[in-house]
Parts: C-alpha cells; structure tokens; sequence
C-alpha cells in the first residue's frame, strides 16, 4: 500500500482528518520516554527515535497496512526518521509538521505542552 510521491510532512490538521475519516493510520512517536510520560497522542506507539533501525521490520509490515505518521516535539527528528524510513524502502510514511506541539495547539489542547 506504499504511495508514490507521498509528501514528507503531513499536518496534525491532515492527520485529524484521516483519523477521523477511518483512515488506517499508525502513529509513531519518536521522542523518548520521559517526554511521552509529560504528554501523548491516543493510540500512539512509542519508539524512541535511536530504537527505530532495531525496530524497521515491525515498521515496514505496519506501513503495508497503514499510513506510518511519525512524530516527535517539534517535527525535526520525526522528518530525519521519515527520510531514513524511505531510503530504507519504507515509502507510506509521513512526519507530521510541528509534532506534538502543534497537534496540542490545534487539534487536541488537552495534550500538555513543554
């Protein structure tokens, strides 16, 4: 289910919608632990960003079932591991622009903010 010429970043805005829409989507979350205990996203998986090579089978399978929107704070690290995730083949990735920060201040603002 790869998509050809899927853009590198997609916004919470975009990636609310999918989920919204039903749309199979799979929510990476590559920041570390202490910063997934201060706030997350529903049904987010945790993989810290320098767990992700160990990691890129599971990854690889899930993206055959679903959009892969990695996302970290602010969008820089999640967009590394989209660009790693491609040229690793993996093409029905996104990183979501702004990360958590963004998607808690326009999609879900119960979702603390650091």
């Amino acid at each position: 289910m790869a998509e050809q010429n899927l853009p590198y970043e997609i916004t919470p805005r975009e990636v609310k919608g999918l989920m919204d829409s039903g749309a199979r989507v799979l929510l990476l979350d590559v920041r570390e632990p202490f910063e997934h205990a201060i706030g997350s996203i529903d049904g987010a998986h945790l993989v810290p960003m320098n767990t992700v090579p160990a990691r890129l089978q599971s990854i690889e399978s899930a993206a055959d079932e679903a959009l892969v929107v990695v996302y970290c704070h602010h969008g820089m690290r999640s967009l590394s591991v989209v660009n790693w995730l491609r040229q690793q083949g993996v093409d029905n990735c996104q990183s979501m622009s702004g990360g958590i920060d963004l998607w808690s201040l326009e999609v879900d603002t119960a979702v603390a903010r650091y």
